[in-house]
């Protein structure tokens, strides 16, 4: 019951709306019944069956005196007062027509009333559960992305919330008009006879009794589908992201065959939950017509033998009780029905429940005006300690294991000073990049701690600890927007003007000018449309507009070629200049003018020093150093001296 009432809680904000939906409903369903109660006095004016008996009440016998007064005086208060059933015949016919046309008017009415209604709680419902798992996206840390396949989070933020949607709109919506229109029926019925009414109950229980195994059987079926729903859009972004590496490495074949694999069982399973769903109608069918035959058996007896009913009053009670069944069908169904959407909620809740590990500490504080001092104070730090150990790493994935992982970080102990240039580096997977993660806590250590400005990176807000930061990646992250949103991202409102002036300091200015659309250019998704060197110039002059007074500098030089190398390199100079910068090296001949180099292997600081000590040393340093083709490139410094030395002639 707790997935059931989490579930309705999306409803709450719209209980005013769903209250007039509710109106509109009943009002509906009401209408539509008493469409089929015209029938009576339709037939008797029609056929004269009960004219002597019209206005002046009918007595049953059989053991059921007075079973169809009830509903006589209510036709008598009603439909009676206008329409003379005992008068001429093609009067009477036309009256009851015209209340017949009136009826349907208004339930239409009711009908409009409650379908726009019930699209609008659909809407709202929708955009409030996708808008709250996308915050919770936002929230999440790295090392959730590190473990779930994007095609996972994906599909829950579309497929799983659309089948919610459809649980919490259009099959509650139905199982409410059903609802109304089964109660409504059934006044009715009980009002011609309690008896038929009772013999049509027959086969109810029946049918329920039917579907309460099959229930459970569809929800693991069901949750199984969105499961392997998730595999296929994961493998989808897989294959596209990464489709020049598999053209290039002949894999078409291997990736066709482990997209059908999944496909099939998707297929599969698929088909084995609409089996169990589609017996649903054909069941449920059969029975409604055993309950039918009980009827014209039973109230066959009533009219012919004992009197109790009237032909009309019949004719009328067999309409009914075949709107009944359509009720009483839909409410036999409805637990199949609804099993998508309670997998696609628990999956949905399951992320939703995935707590967010980086998050404010009581009373953290503020960085405001940041120095930009930097310390690691004996750092170590494991991916397996972020993981959370309760939760799946993704639907139909094994859970995190217990036994630790080796660390990635051990005993990190180094002093930035504020203005400082300062190097990483280390052969691939020594711990570079996780090291200058741990400083805008995009993970927290495991052991030690980091330091901005003197004090613990936990006790400043993340918000306000990221905002003193700025990140050029190794890869230039651009979204699908124009370049002049792609340079203000995170940045807030700029003004034209300084978007132009970051632009020129990234060397940007000149190719954007040249674009058919200039700064209005959409760059397509992540920048496709523009080439390497250009779209890390966006990404510089991003940085350069954010000023703030710590920069995190992934080099992305190695792969562009010489004279886009040289663009990019003179906005990194101009970048460098009065800020507390690190770089994670991985062309050694760039960084020869740091500060500070420090040296990682297998998690741990092996070496320290300017570059000509570490070249003397004659170590780690020296080897990676030797090991790259060595070019006349100028150090970055000297790139700030001669920008400035330009500014100034």
């Amino acid at each position: 019951m707790t997935l059931y009432r989490r579930v309705l809680s999306y409803l709450r904000p719209h209980s005013a709306v769903l209250v007039i939906t509710g109106v509109a409903t009943f009002a509906f369903a009401g209408l539509d019944a008493i469409a089929y109660v015209l029938l009576i006095p339709f037939v008797d004016a029609l056929f004269r069956t009960g004219a002597a008996d019209a206005g002046a009440g009918v007595t049953g016998v059989a053991g059921e005196p007075g079973a169809a007064d009830l509903m006589t005086g209510l036709l008598d208060a009603t439909v009676y007062r206008f329409v003379d059933v005992q008068g001429d015949m093609l009067q009477a016919v036309q009256g009851i027509i015209v209340l017949i046309l009136v009826v349907f008017l208004l339930k239409n009415l009711f009908d409009f009333t409650r379908a726009y209604l019930v699209a609008w709680v659909e809407q709202s419902v929708t955009r409030d559960l996708r808008n709250e798992v996308y915050d919770h996206v936002l929230r999440l840390d790295l090392s959730f992305f590190g473990r779930t396949p994007v095609g996972q989070i994906t599909s829950r933020l579309t497929h799983d919330v659309e089948q919610i949607r459809r649980l919490l709109t259009i099959e509650l919506a139905k199982l409410l008009t059903t609802g109304f229109a089964f109660v409504v029926t059934l006044a009715f019925m009980l009002l011609l006879s309690w008896k038929l009414t009772l013999a049509s109950f027959v086969v109810i229980p029946t049918t329920m009794a039917i579907w309460g195994p099959l229930v459970k059987r569809l929800r693991r079926g069901d949750r199984r589908v969105l499961d392997l729903a998730g595999d296929v859009s994961s493998q989808i972004q897989e294959t596209l992201s990464g489709i020049r590496m598999v053209k290039s490495s002949s894999a078409e074949g291997m990736a066709r065959r482990r997209f059908r694999s999944i496909t099939t069982e998707y297929h599969e399973t698929f088909l084995k939950a609409e089996r169990l769903r589609a017996l649903a109608g054909p069941l449920t069918e059969t029975l409604a017509t055993l309950g039918t035959v009980v009827i014209l058996w039973y109230g066959a007896r009533l009219v012919v033998s004992d009197g109790a009913l009237s032909g009309a009053q019949f004719v009328g009670f067999i309409a009914l009780s075949l709107k009944l069944y359509a009720p009483v069908k839909y409410g036999a169904k409805f637990p199949t029905l609804i099993q998508p959407g309670l997998a696609g909620a628990e999956r949905v809740f399951e992320f939703l429940d995935t707590p967010a590990q980086i998050e404010d500490r009581p009373g953290a504080r503020v960085l405001s005006d940041p120095i930009g001092t930097i310390a690691f104070e004996g750092v170590g730090f494991s991916y397996e300690s972020n993981r959370h150990p309760a939760k799946p790493t993704a639907p139909g994935e094994p859970r995190a294991r217990g036994k630790p992982a080796l660390p990635v970080l051990q005993d990190i102990t180094a002093e930035i000073s504020a203005g400082s240039v300062v190097a990483l580096v280390g052969p691939s997977g020594a711990g570079k990049t996780t090291l200058a993660d741990l400083i805008g806590r995009f993970y927290d250590v495991t052991a030690g701690r980091v330091t901005v400005d003197g004090v613990d990176v936990r006790d400043w807000t993340v918000a306000s600890l990221r905002g003193a930061m700025g990140i050029v990646s190794q890869e230039a992250v651009l979204f699908h927007d124009t370049i002049a949103a792609n340079i203000t991202y995170g940045v807030g409102d700029a003004t034209i003007g300084e978007i132009y002036r970051a632009a020129r300091a990234a060397n940007a200015h000149t190719f954007i000018e040249a674009l058919p659309d200039g700064y209005d250019t959409v760059v397509g998704e992540r920048g496709i449309r523009l080439s390497g060197g250009e779209r890390q110039r966006i990404a510089l002059a991003r940085a350069i507009l954010a000023d703030r007074p710590i920069l995190i500098l992934d080099e992305a030089t190695s792969a562009l070629d010489t004279e886009s190398e040289r663009l990019v390199q003179e906005a990194v100079g101009r970048l460098l200049g009065g800020r507390t910068v690190l770089v994670i090296a991985h062309r050694l001949s760039t960084i020869r003018q740091a500060d500070l180099i420090l040296v990682l292997n297998e998690g741990r600081v092996v070496e320290r020093g300017d570059h000509a000590s570490l070249i003397a040393a004659g170590g780690l340093y020296r080897r990676l150093y030797d090991s790259q083709p060595v070019r006349d490139i100028r150090s970055a410094k000297g790139r700030v001296a001669d920008a400035r030395e330009a500014a100034s002639s």
